[in-house]
């Protein structure tokens, strides 16, 4: 009998310590390893950057998470995402990826890769038929984010896998914003799932990593060739945390998609909000779908602002306890402009979003306060 998230999440690669019993996983600060005899490496570690045993717990347990075979851990998100395109892709190659894709992506594929003789093309992924039309002999990934940051539009995993499995492609989903407990890419038929770790994996703000995970032995391997030759690893303290931060993950995301659902309700009422982006709403065009794959519907909120641009910022100004900072997924609510931040890196192109946008990171506060704070911030 399978183990249910929140008990994989507390135990999956977290036995307790063989040398002294400890229940919780040691931090391993260590460069390097004795060997007896050249060679004779115990328990497979020679050097921290190849490999650390409390890295390898918060590996395990990600992989378990994710319903997958492996799980490799990585420095940040952007080095996850980094590591899972040159895996796969080659001079010459295409890739598909959300028109309104995480800034951060967009920037490296259209900044970095295409020097490198990538191609890529914007689609709105929510449209099955429109990403067909994109595809190429070329294509060699989709890659999607479900939902979007910070759109938060829905792409249905599972038609897409059929998709890309029809063109020879790969998928490859960004779940941070759902995270394995909410939705598992891997079980829709995705191919490689990433996440920024920094976000509700970790969960409090407090540390930056990356994750890949897939159940492909073949591609396993190069994303394990890049982790170790490219070097872009989790130190031990910060695997630790993010791995203290996965025991808690499921009670979180109630938590957070709860008070998501409360702080949607309000938003949706008042006068100076012209639209709500929220896949939790029957308004929203991929409700269904959201509901097919999706356990709840997430902590991140994003809504339009009726007075335009300059009122958008102006509310990003005057929260309380929505503190106006870049990130997400931590136990402590955040409110920014992404159109000025973290997508300001999209202006001028395809993916340049709102001006009148505003996303939010809803926290475990509770609900009242901060509904209260946003009622208060639009006046």
């Amino acid at each position: 009998m399978s183990d249910g998230f929140a008990t994989r999440a507390i135990h999956a690669g977290q036995e307790a310590d063989s040398a002294t019993g400890s229940v919780i996983v040691p931090i391993h600060a260590t460069s390097t390893y004795a060997q007896d005899g050249v060679g004779g490496m115990r328990a497979g570690y020679e050097y921290s950057r190849t490999g650390n045993p409390t890295r390898t717990a918060l590996e395990e347990c990600l992989a378990e998470l994710e319903r997958g075979r492996y799980g490799r851990a990585f420095a940040s998100g952007m080095a996850a995402t980094d590591a899972v395109l040159r895996a796969v892709l080659r001079p010459g190659d295409h890739v598909i990826i959300p028109d309104d894709a995480y800034g951060g992506t967009f920037r490296l594929i259209d900044k970095v890769l295409t020097g490198w003789g990538i191609e890529f093309s914007p689609v709105r992924l929510s449209d099955v038929d429109a990403v067909r039309a994109e595809i190429r002999p070329e294509t060699k990934m989709i890659w999607v984010e479900s939902p979007t940051n910070p759109l938060l539009n829905i792409a249905d995993i599972a038609v897409l896998a059929q998709v890309a499995r029809q063109a020879g492609a790969l998928l490859a989903v960004d779940n941070t914003f759902a995270s394995p407990y909410l939705q598992q890419p891997l079980e829709l038929g995705a191919d490689v799932v990433v996440h920024s770790t920094t976000k509700y994996l970790g969960g409090h703000s407090d540390v930056v990593g990356g994750a890949v995970v897939t159940s492909d032995e073949a591609l396993h391997e190069r994303i394990a060739f890049l982790q170790n030759t490219a070097g872009a690893v989790p130190g031990p303290f910060d695997a630790w945390l993010t791995l203290r931060g996965l025991k808690t993950l499921a009670v979180r995301m109630e938590r957070h998609s709860a008070n998501a659902e409360r702080v949607v309700a309000a938003l949706q009422s008042h006068r100076k909000v012209s639209k709500v982006l929220y896949p939790g709403i029957a308004e929203h065009p991929n409700h269904d779908v959201a509901v097919k794959q999706m356990r709840h519907f997430g902590g991140m909120v994003s809504f339009l602002h009726a007075d335009g641009e300059e009122a958008a910022l102006e509310v990003c100004s005057r929260t309380r306890l929505f503190t106006l900072a870049e990130s997400l997924g931590g136990v402590e609510s955040l409110i920014e402009h992404p159109g000025r931040m973290t997508h300001a890196s999209t202006a001028g192109s395809l993916l340049q979003v709102p001006g009148e946008l505003v996303r939010l990171s809803v926290g475990i506060e509770d609900a009242d306060d901060l509904v209260e704070d946003l009622l208060t911030a639009l006046g």
